[in-house]
């Protein structure tokens, strides 16, 4: 650590926006390094501004930013941070961004409709941003809308290590709530002993955001511990309704796990009335108390952007931290 440490005061640099200050600090403590000074403020009418209150020249600089409400001004605050640090010479500069904005519009689903994913990925491209960053992308094909490396950190090793802690592995059943994650809840499978999967089948009109119908449960879960997996909860509505449609099936009982806790109302209460034994998240995004409920896990995802940040600074092996797998 000596030696990064070394490396870190004389090159590497983290700048932190304002969405998730919390975060940020612990990413700089576990690099053992401070977050670099930073002027940002709102004008009256909205805009914003950003000053950096050190030089960056010839730096490596690693631009953090949650992007929780309103997502919207955070990701504009990003794209300056990265347009400032540009214009003052940053050797290199990768986006830190845990959650990927816009990720859910990542193809078109009917005519006229824009992907504003890769929008988002030219965006970050345009204020100067070398490298791109981020925790479980709702879709790998994400990656390939960035011109540039792209390190797409997994937060299963976390989450199914905390919970192979909470459950008798030989009775557990890893349940996607749609046809469309089967294969992350694979990953699962393997990471809990080759436990069996399940899927629940939903509709979705496509005319109505946040809002999906689950209906019945295709596999084995009668007796057992269901792991209900995501990759982010937002309003809430379609997970609560698989942990009621695994219960009507006969579960034994639901743990829930996601890396991305949203939480727009009335995720909460949704959540904390859905029978869910335990709801497991990371914080990829701030959770405010106004938002936590008794069966609310949090872990911390900061730990792993730390090494990954490390590994990049240095040159290394950021697919060495998963031994090649998520």
């Amino acid at each position: 650590m000596s030696e990064l440490r070394h490396n870190v005061d004389n090159k590497l640099v983290l700048a932190a926006g304002r969405a998730h200050p919390e975060l940020a600090e612990e990413i700089a403590s576990a690099l053992d390094t401070e977050l670099l000074p930073l002027s940002a403020y709102d004008f009256a009418n909205g805009e914003i501004y950003v000053r950096s209150g050190e030089s960056v020249r010839g730096k490596d600089v690693f631009v953090i930013q949650a992007h929780p409400a309103p997502l919207n001004n955070w990701l504009m605050e990003q794209l300056i941070m990265i347009d400032s640090m540009k214009r003052a010479s940053a050797r290199r500069i990768t986006v830190v961004s845990p959650f990927y904005p816009y990720a859910r519009q990542d193809k078109k689903g009917r005519g006229r409709e824009p992907i504003s994913a890769r929008l988002v990925a030219d965006l970050y491209r345009t204020a100067g941003a070398d490298r791109v960053m981020s925790v479980d992308l709702h879709t790998a094909q994400i990656q390939g809308f960035f011109d540039g490396p792209v390190d797409h950190l997994f937060a299963i090793p976390l989450l199914a290590d905390y919970i192979r802690t909470r459950i008798e592995v030989d009775n557990v059943t890893v349940v996607s709530p749609d046809t469309g994650r089967v294969r992350v809840a694979e990953q699962w499978a393997e990471r809990l002993g080759g436990a069996p999967l399940a899927f629940v089948h939903k509709s979705r009109d496509l005319t109505v955001p946040n809002q999906a119908i689950s209906k019945t449960v295709v596999g084995q879960v009668k007796g057992r511990t269901c792991v209900l997996i995501d990759d982010m909860i937002d309003t809430g509505g379609t997970i609560s309704g698989a942990v009621r449609v695994l219960m009507d099936a006969g579960a034994k009982d639901v743990i829930i796990a996601a890396t991305h806790a949203v939480l727009s109302d009335p995720a909460a209460q949704r959540l904390s009335e859905s029978g869910a034994r335990e709801v497991v998240v990371t914080n990829t995004l701030p959770i405010p108390n106004s938002k936590r409920f008794a069966q609310l896990t949090v872990l911390s995802i900061a730990p792993l952007i730390a090494r990954a940040i490390k590994e990049v600074f240095e040159d290394g092996s950021v697919t060495s931290l998963f031994d090649g797998n998520a």
